[in-house]
């Protein structure tokens, strides 16, 4: 069945017929106290009350689980990991769950792991592979980081295909955020367009949780809970002074849902700035003003910003591009903070400002058990998609149900605050902030 979501197609790619017994030994009776096999047809179903970037639609996504047919011979085959893009709580929980759960259960005989990023799946890059076991990533999961290491930057999806049939690859699951699903979904187009037989299954690992079609994905809530201890400390530093100003500059490069979702959980923050909605420094509701009612009003402000805001105020010129070809953010966080000194002093009414950028801490942190259990289960799920011959998909969590969303849907836009919806107005009435800041 063709399922779609607005003009985005939900059908999942299938390798070719499930003919081989899944080595999991469940069960397909209900109340025999067996965990069971999931029905191949088995939906997840997709509604959507207000959503401006996907029209209502009742559709479905195809459910994530063992299946009891299975495509792959698991004693027959090889599988490789590989981690790219920023680093993120739980990347290392995530490799532990896929090579746990190909060894100890679908009985993998080879599971290898790629050196930084898709660079290792160039053979010019000259990195060598990991032969990774239950044995050699124990412990991984209470790490932070990536173990196996990650870069940025764009490899030829050919080139990295080469790779894969020349070690007899038959399986990659690629951990990584945007730029990572897009070469996963290159690399997935290369092998359609070769007739090569190769899953390519993604687990989406963005802190900024900006990917579509996606609830929440792994590192998110971690990165949550510390920036949450962040803005507490910057309210501490405020308190503490006349005038005082804590200044916290989050994640959130298209997206500010850290930022929302931190200053909720911490409360006592009077601005929140995000790139979803802009904000201006001047004027009867601008940032200046703002900042200056409260002070009057409290003796002292939080404000926290994420990384992407603002990013209008800079020189247009002004840009650059990381390896990626992402354009490279200008620092809003050091910005706003120089700005907001100069006025205060231009006033004769100088302001205290504290600056806390919390993100390289937050990034490098080992994931919550809450992040630690989701990852687990994301692994898992990514190991159980490929073994059932399903590929170009990425693993993730719709309505508290694990699913498998197309490559190219994930990949279709990025997932944005909606300033006309329930979390921004959340925000706003815990801040008191003009709705519009301009």
């Amino acid at each position: 069945m063709s399922i779609h979501v607005g003009d985005l197609s939900m059908e999942v790619t299938l390798l070719g017929p499930c003919r081989n017994p899944s080595p999991l030994a469940l069960s397909v009776e209900d109340d025999d106290f067996i965990p069971n096999y999931l029905e191949d047809e088995a939906k997840v179903l997709y509604t959507s009350m207000h959503d401006r970037q996907v029209p209502d639609v009742t559709e479905a996504f195809e459910a994530a689980g063992p299946r009891r047919q299975i495509y792959f011979d698991p004693r027959k085959i090889k599988a490789g990991v590989v981690t790219c893009g920023g680093l993120c709580p739980g990347i290392n929980n995530v490799v532990t769950a896929i090579v746990n759960e190909l060894i100890n259960e679908y009985k993998v005989r080879s599971v290898v792991g790629f050196r930084y990023g898709y660079a290792g799946l160039v053979a010019s890059e000259g990195y060598e592979t990991w032969d990774l076991t239950p044995e050699s990533t124990r412990n991984w999961n209470l790490k932070g980081g990536s173990m196996l290491g990650s870069s940025r930057g764009p490899q030829s999806p050919e080139e990295m295909l080469d790779t894969l049939e020349q070690l007899n690859i038959n399986v990659l699951f690629t951990i990584g955020g945007d730029g990572t699903l897009k070469g996963a979904r290159a690399m997935f187009e290369a092998a359609q367009s070769r007739g090569s037989r190769i899953a390519i299954v993604g687990v989406p690992k963005t802190i900024d949780n900006d990917i579509p079609f996606i609830n929440k994905t792994f590192g998110f809530e971690t990165a949550v809970a510390k920036a949450a201890e962040a803005i507490q400390a910057a309210l501490i530093e405020a308190e503490g002074a006349p005038r005082g100003v804590g200044l916290v500059r989050l994640m959130g490069r298209h997206s500010g849902y850290i930022a929302a979702h931190a200053a909720l959980a911490a409360g006592h923050v009077d601005v929140v700035l995000v790139p979803e909605s802009p904000f201006a420094l001047e004027g009867p509701n601008g940032l200046y003003e703002v900042l200056e009612r409260r002070l009057q009003k409290q003796g002292h402000a939080v404000i926290v910003v994420a990384e992407g805001a603002g990013q209008e105020l800079f020189d247009e010129n002004d840009v650059s591009r990381d390896a990626s070809g992402n354009r490279k953010l200008n620092d809003i966080g050091r910005f706003l903070g120089d700005r907001l000194i100069d006025h205060a002093k231009a006033l004769k009414n100088p302001v205290n400002l504290k600056y806390i950028d919390p993100s390289y801490i937050i990034r490098a942190m080992p994931a919550s058990p809450t992040d630690a259990i989701f990852c687990r289960r994301l692994g898992e799920n990514a190991v159980h998609a490929a073994m059932a011959g399903r590929t170009g998909l990425v693993v993730g969590l719709w309505s508290d149900h694990f699913t498998h969303v197309p490559l190219a849907a994930a990949t279709s836009h990025s997932k944005r605050i909606d300033p006309d919806g329930d979390l921004w107005r959340s925000v706003l009435q815990m801040t008191g902030q003009p709705p519009r800041m301009v």
